[in-house]
């Protein structure tokens, strides 16, 4: 835990940030550094503090980083997580660490789903809602996110969900060669479309995101994942397990001739009811969910048109559903030349000018101020991380969802009920996050045996309502998790 007094009042200094933020105790630590819990005092709400280190050691990973904070700056919407605010720099060329302040979400989609074995059909709606809206509203923009997986999609006890991790999304953009805009592709296996298990087609489409929504959505219905495998090959035999094998259509257009040739000898499958692999489920969302996973990429339907899907209906509702224009190709311009280290610390320290509004203005109207110190929080930051750190390395108490790598805001804390304030809905329900499975079920809370998942939401809001009160954590110290499967 952190010291409070006046280590936590010189936590900023005199330059505008100075005191603003009250800093709690560690949430997350990982390769990248730590994340801290805080509660800024001039809107008193809750945000984490996260130092990433040495950002400048690896290009690559510096390129990443760059690409996340520009995307989560360009992409607004209050189903993607928000970055509120990063930290000036001392000086604009020697910097090597950065400190973001982010929205501070409790928990992510698999602590929620391992932690309630109970969710309702109302759960999982409006969950499969949400992820399909920042979804239309992510690919209107011409993005591609190609990492979603529980662990990526950020949860509230209000049933509110944000979408996170944006270091391996990319822009798309009609001249960009297909070959060199994914050969980086690394994500998580379990979540990945079959095109991507075999470079089987020669352009990508939205559609990677939309199958791992599908996978996503199955998880939430059955508890564990649809497509746990242990190789590609294993992969794509638990694809096919399920689909069956894919048509001569699809086989045709595949392009890798190793991976047609083995789906092409493979024995012949039938695909497997999907109301006899989820009994008891909606029919309606299981037919939208066998669209989401059609073998074929071509054959899966876009966001939006999932959104006007029947299983929504009385839900989907355009006003709560915007879009935007597609991003510029001027602000990826980077993508397409080779960068230096310095290349990528500039580029970085112009994302940062863009919460320092005097800064920028200065940036662009003075002149070269390379060597001109800025007034900045880093130094008293720094202080303020080590002793965090040392606390984490005598095994003071922190938030079991530890981050494992280097990209941006997905860290939690839990067991902070008591700011959620009291329930506005006239019915509630208790949903677990962060937390091991209790006695108390996710439906105990419910006053109305009839609820439905449009009253998640605020009227005409896009947001949800605050109908979920948190269950009291029973134990303090909850040990690790494991880290992430890939």
């Amino acid at each position: 835990m952190a010291r409070k007094g006046s280590d936590e009042a010189e936590f900023f200094t005199e330059y505008g940030e100075a005191n603003r933020y009250e800093v709690g105790e560690v949430v997350g630590k990982g390769s990248y550094g730590v994340v801290a819990a805080a509660v800024d005092t001039h809107t008193g709400e809750r945000v984490a503090i996260k130092k990433i280190n040495d950002v400048f050691e690896h290009v690559s990973d510096a390129t990443r980083i760059l690409r996340e904070i520009k995307l989560l700056r360009l992409l607004r919407h209050p189903d993607i997580v928000e970055i509120k605010h990063i930290i000036l720099p001392p000086s604009r060329r020697e910097f090597r660490d950065i400190y973001i302040i982010f929205e501070l979400m409790e928990s992510d989609l698999h602590q929620v789903i391992k932690a309630n074995d109970d969710l309702t059909p109302e759960h999982h709606q409006f969950f499969f809602y949400q992820l399909l809206r920042g979804m239309k509203y992510i690919h209107a923009a011409n993005v591609f996110h190609r990492d979603l997986k529980p662990r990526n999609i950020l949860a509230n006890a209000d049933c509110k969900l944000k979408i996170c991790d944006f270091g391996l999304a990319r822009v798309s953009f009609n001249d960009t060669p297909s070959a060199i805009f994914w050969t980086d592709y690394v994500a998580t296996r379990w979540y990945r479309a079959p095109e991507l298990c075999g470079s089987f087609f020669s352009k990508y489409t939205p559609a990677i995101d939309i199958w791992s929504i599908g996978c996503i959505f199955a998880e939430m219905l059955s508890g564990r994942p649809l497509f746990p495998g242990k190789n590609v090959v294993h992969q794509l035999d638990l694809m096919t397990d399920l689909l069956g094998t894919p048509s001569a259509e699809s086989l045709s257009r595949i392009r890798n001739e190793k991976a047609r040739r083995y789906l092409g000898n493979m024995r012949k499958k039938h695909p497997v009811p999907f109301s006899q692999k989820f009994p008891g489920v909606d029919p309606m969302a299981l037919d939208l969910l066998e669209r989401l996973l059609a073998f074929d990429p071509k054959d899966r339907p876009t966001a939006a048109e999932a959104l006007a899907d029947p299983y929504f209906t009385g839900l989907a509702n355009s006003d709560r559903e915007p879009t935007t224009q597609p991003i510029s190709k001027l602000e990826f311009e980077f993508e397409r030349r080779k960068l230096a280290r310095d290349d990528v610390r500039e580029l970085i320290y112009r994302e940062i000018l863009e919460y320092h509004p005097q800064m920028l203005h200065e940036y662009h109207h003075g002149g070269d101020q390379a060597n001109f110190v800025y007034p900045s929080g880093v130094d008293r930051f720094k202080r303020q991380f080590v002793h965090l750190e040392e606390g984490v390395t005598k095994g003071e108490k922190t938030s079991p969802q530890l981050r494992q790598h280097a990209s941006l805001p997905r860290e939690r804390i839990i067991g902070i009920g008591d700011e959620l304030g009291r329930p506005n809905a006239d019915y509630c329900i208790k949903l677990h996050v962060g937390e091991e499975p209790g006695h108390t079920s996710v439906t105990d809370g419910l006053s109305k045996p009839l609820l439905n998942a449009r009253n998640f939401l605020k009227s005409e809001s896009i947001s949800a309502s605050q109908c979920v009160v948190i269950k009291e954590k029973r134990e303090k110290d909850v040990s690790a998790v494991t880290s992430n499967i890939f």
